[in-house]
C-alpha cells in the first residue's frame, strides 16, 4: 500500500524540500507519513472547500503548491483548512518554492505554456533557477503579446506595462516575481511575465522598455498542477490522483 511518506519522498526526489527558500514552509504539514493513500487530490491551494471536497471524495491526502500553514498558528479555529484537515484525518503535502525552483516545476511549466524556446536561467540560487528566459516563436507588439499571454493562460483579465518595443525575448517567474524585472532588462528581454507586479515595477518597466505582464498569481502557477498530476499517476498507478474541482482562481474582473 502506498503511503503519504512514499508520495512525499517521490516529490522530494525531483523537487527537494531542502531547497525551499528560507521564508517558506514546505513539506508534510498535516498527517502522518505512514498513512495509507488510495485517493489523493491535487490543488494549488488548500482552502476549506478543497478539504471538504477531499473528505467527500474519501481522499486521504491533498498535495498542494501553496502551504496550508504558512505563518505560525496562534489558534486552531473551526472552519479553517488546518482545522478541517485534522478533523477529517487528511494529510497535506505542500511543495512550494522547492517546486518553483525544480526542473519541470512551476517556471518550466509556465515557459512551456508560453511556447518559449531556448529556455534558460534568468537568475540562479544555489544552482537552481529562480526565474527563466527564452525566445518566442514569433515577434509580438506589446499589446499583442499581452493578449497572447491572456489566451495561453486562460486569464479572466490581466494588466501590463507597455515597453514600447517588439517582443521576442521573454523573462518569467510564476507568482509574485516582479522583482526579477531588472534582471530581465539586463539580459535583453523585451517582456517579462509574472503573476503580480507593484506600481513602481510597472513604471520602471516602461522606463526600461520591458513589457511587464501581470497575469495573476493563480494563472501563472496553476500550470504546474496537470503535469504533477500525471507524474504522480505514473509513479503510483494504484493510487487515484484527482484534480480538486473546487480549486479555482479567486480573481474576478469587471
Amino acid at each position: 500500500m502506498t503511503t503519504v511518506g512514499d508520495i512525499y519522498r517521490l516529490i522530494d526526489r525531483f523537487a527537494p524540500f531542502r531547497t525551499a527558500m528560507d521564508f517558506d514552509n514546505s513539506g508534510l504539514l498535516a498527517g502522518a507519513e505512514e498513512t495509507p493513500v488510495r485517493r489523493a487530490l491535487l490543488s494549488l491551494d488548500i482552502t476549506p472547500d478543497v478539504v471538504r471536497e477531499a473528505s467527500e471524495r474519501s481522499a486521504q491526502l491533498i498535495v498542494s503548491h501553496h502551504p496550508v500553514i504558512f505563518h505560525p498558528l496562534r489558534a486552531l479555529r473551526p472552519g479553517t483548512a488546518p482545522y478541517l484537515l485534522a478533523q477529517a484525518g487528511i494529510a497535506a503535502v505542500c511543495a512550494h518554492t522547492n517546486l518553483d525552483l525544480a526542473p519541470g516545476g512551476v517556471n518550466d511549466c509556465l515557459a512551456e505554456r508560453l511556447g518559449l524556446r531556448g529556455v534558460r536561467a534568468l537568475k540562479e540560487s544555489g544552482g537552481l533557477a529562480e526565474a527563466l528566459l527564452g525566445e518566442t516563436a514569433k515577434e509580438y507588439a506589446p499589446r499583442e503579446f499581452a493578449q497572447f499571454v491572456k489566451a495561453a493562460l486562460g486569464c479572466g483579465g490581466l494588466f501590463y506595462a507597455d515597453g514600447g518595443r517588439a517582443v521576442s525575448r521573454v523573462g518569467l517567474c510564476g507568482g509574485a516575481g516582479g522583482e526579477y524585472l531588472y534582471e530581465a532588462a539586463e539580459r535583453g528581454c523585451q517582456a517579462f511575465v509574472t503573476g503580480e507586479a507593484k506600481h513602481h515595477e510597472l513604471t520602471d518597466a516602461e522606463t526600461l522598455g520591458v513589457t511587464l505582464v501581470a497575469a495573476g498569481h493563480f494563472r501563472t502557477e496553476d500550470v504546474v498542477i496537470p503535469p504533477l498530476l500525471e507524474r504522480l499517476k505514473k509513479e503510483f498507478p494504484e493510487v487515484e490522483f484527482l484534480r480538486a474541482e473546487r480549486s479555482h482562481c479567486p480573481e474576478n474582473y469587471l
